[in-house]
């Protein structure tokens, strides 16, 4: 009797999306994937949470410093809020995308490049989507412990004065869902080190521009539309609202361009994977 392998079997639990997934891409085991993540990093820690205190610093440099010469600004809902409130939930933002996007990008490029480590899972039953879920998991994973870091901050030094703060977390880890799935789609389109000179060209003005520091009205009309393009504004949009209180249903559309960004890159990363490392 013929039995399926099975690195090629689509389990039955799966989603749509997986069924149409070509045989062997996916064998349902991305936990063996974020399993080794952790035993490698576990001794590690201090590289890992070393990407929290760059929001940290730019909160006491800028939020008090900073602030303290421009004194109250307009908040999301039109009210007065003091300058440190209006920056450190874009902060929270910014921290949330930074520890997804160092994880998915140089250290999966190493892995992929120089350890091989992915040729050799490919060698066991695991398929390119268990490896690519896994990855970004573990990397979604790492920006939720700079946010929840940071959104302990936040709360002892007395700026989350909204019920719906409580969301903040959750909302973190989404944003790092899709920024960690595009890193890694764009990681396995890089070839060298040097490529990782445009990872610091997108993650730098998007850090600068995405309304962190200023709200978005300092912006003539033209460029208020390519600010709005940015994957880093919607968060800080949905962390401002949260932290605030402000929360409408504009906030459905931020959340909405999240989703599609998380699921175009988990596609794309599964399937160049397969395409690179089954070939």
């Amino acid at each position: 009797m013929t039995t399926t392998a099975p690195e090629t079997r689509v389990p039955e639990r799966v989603g749509v999306l997986f069924r149409v997934l070509p045989t062997g891409m996916y064998a349902g085991r991305p936990s063996a994937v974020l399993e080794r993540s952790f035993l490698v990093n576990r001794r590690t820690w201090l590289a890992v949470v070393s990407g929290f205190f760059e929001p940290l610093f730019f909160l006491f440099g800028l939020g008090y410093g900073f602030g303290a010469l421009i004194g109250d600004v307009t908040g999301p809902g039109g009210e007065h809020i003091s300058y440190v409130a209006f920056v450190a939930p874009a902060l929270l933002a910014a921290s949330a995308m930074n520890g997804a996007v160092t994880d998915a990008t140089f250290n999966i490029f190493f892995r992929f490049k120089y350890a091989r480590t992915y040729d050799a899972m490919l060698a066991t039953p695991l398929g390119p989507l268990d490896v690519a879920i896994g990855e970004i998991t573990w990397a979604l994973i790492r920006g939720a412990l700079y946010s929840a870091g940071f959104l302990a901050v936040m709360l002892g030094m007395g700026l989350l004065t909204s019920p719906w703060a409580v969301l903040a977390l959750p909302a973190a880890v989404f944003v790092a869902v899709a920024f960690a799935a595009v890193g890694m789609a764009c990681t396995t389109f890089m070839r060298s080190w040097q490529d990782f000179d445009l990872v610091n060209l997108a993650v730098m003005p998007m850090f600068l521009f995405s309304t962190t520091f200023f709200p978005l009205s300092v912006y003539p009309p033209a460029l208020r539309v390519v600010v709005q393009c940015f994957p880093l504004y919607h968060a800080v949009e949905i962390m401002r609202g949260l932290c605030t209180g402000f929360v409408g249903l504009a906030m459905l559309g931020h959340l909405a361009y999240f989703v599609l960004m998380a699921a175009v890159g988990l596609v794309v990363a599964a399937r160049r994977l397969g395409k690179l490392l089954l070939a």
